[in-house]
């Protein structure tokens, strides 16, 4: 049973953002607060209402990032004398590039944990047009982040409670900019990247802007994107991480003002919501980033292996700690019910004059689809409902 909501509630994207499926720009920076707490005890405390309010769930892919959400989550509650929080687990038995198995086993074995949803999803089940998709964008309009419509497949199976999600580690426990000076500093054998990377965290904000910029363009080329659109999203996103300021504890409180996470924390706990399921990011969490600042003081952790060994250590085995592999969910999102869409779509229901539709069908069709294109897909599908 789901309730509905206020649509007008959502925190809704332009037609650039829908075009480019990104969150340009920064909130109005504030200053790192004082806190007592370590990053431990502050991450504790993000977590603890959802295992007091109960029951509590987390998502749990075996990455990194879920499994120390998860291994916390675990520990806090067997002290506290808590119900052990469940790992919920998507598991897709037709896509091996999805396959995390071995390494969701490393951490649940070693956790001591008994009670583990894994849900199996066949059949394009989580397309991002598939039929638990459609209902979604039909109840909620178009969203992002996009992959929030296929959330119900798993909150459905829930019995309310919370849901932690380990939303954010990338950001929060990677490097930073001034993590090269660091290694430099701390006599890490200096190779000639190395010494590259310091003197592009060193380079004035103007030329910093423009390296980002010429770097998207050649890593993440959105061909689908007018030129001047892609030139004005690759300048917009450079100018937003141009601004990263060079001190470790500074940086790791600019986190908090990146536009988009408070566009994810807010559309993601409104669809969970009509679920009866609360959802929290403790990574993303502001007494949790100002302890980790404040641990990390000027210089910081040598990187993210460093970071997960200094805060996780004793919670999670070694291997886990420095593991360096990501599973890929894309062909997840994108099955049959895409490719038939992509094949009969006509082209309208895009803005043509920011999409050149002819290249968005190709990369809908392509064998490396990517999630960048998931809003203009969302938007086509819906436009081509209203004309039905």
């Amino acid at each position: 049973m789901t309730h509905a909501i206020p649509v007008h509630d959502y925190i809704r994207s332009d037609p650039f953002e829908v075009a480019t499926c990104w969150q340009h720009g920064l909130t109005e920076p504030t200053a790192l607060p004082a806190t007592s707490r370590t990053p431990r005890e502050a991450l504790e405390a993000a977590i603890l209402p959802a295992l007091v309010e109960g029951p509590c769930y987390v998502t749990f892919s075996g990455g990194r990032d879920s499994s120390a959400v998860l291994a916390v989550a675990t520990d806090l509650a067997r002290r506290k004398g808590l119900p052990d929080p469940v790992p919920v687990t998507r598991v897709y038995p037709d896509l091996p590039e999805s396959d995390e198995t071995e390494w969701q086993e490393l951490v649940v074995s070693h956790l001591r944990i008994e009670n583990w949803l894994r849900l199996e999803f066949t059949e394009d089940e989580t397309d991002l047009i598939g039929p638990a998709a459609r209902l979604s964008i039909r109840q909620h309009g178009i969203l992002w982040p996009p992959a929030l419509h296929s959330h119900g497949l798993v909150y459905r199976h829930l019995s309310g409670g919370a849901m932690l999600t380990g939303e954010g580690g990338d950001a929060v426990l990677d490097a930073r900019r001034i993590t090269p000076l660091t290694l430099l500093r701390r006599r890490r054998r200096a190779t000639r990247r190395l010494w590259s990377d310091a003197a592009k965290a060193l380079a004035p904000a103007p030329v910093r802007r423009r390296q980002i910029a010429r770097d998207l363009e050649v890593s993440d080329p959105q061909l689908w994107l007018r030129p001047d659109v892609a030139r004005r999203h690759e300048r917009l996103a450079a100018a937003d991480e141009a601004k990263q300021p060079l001190r470790y504890d500074n940086a790791t409180w600019w986190i908090n003002s990146r536009r988009f996470w408070a566009t994810m924390t807010t559309n993601q706990s409104l669809i969970a919501s009509t679920y009866g399921v609360r959802t929290a990011d403790p990574l993303l969490d502001a007494g949790f980033l100002a302890a980790l600042a404040h641990a990390g003081g000027i210089w910081g952790f040598n990187g993210r292996t460093s970071t997960m060994k200094a805060l996780f250590s004793d919670l999670l085995p070694p291997a886990l700690l420095a593991r360096r592999t990501k599973a890929s969910f894309n062909n997840a999102y994108s099955g049959r019910y895409t490719r038939e869409f992509a094949t009969a779509w006509d082209g309208t229901g895009v803005d043509t004059e920011l999409v050149d539709p002819e290249a968005l069908r190709a990369m809908w069709l392509s064998d490396t689809p990517t999630m960048s294109t998931a809003m203009l897909l969302h938007q086509a599908w819906l436009a081509s409902q209203s004309e039905s």
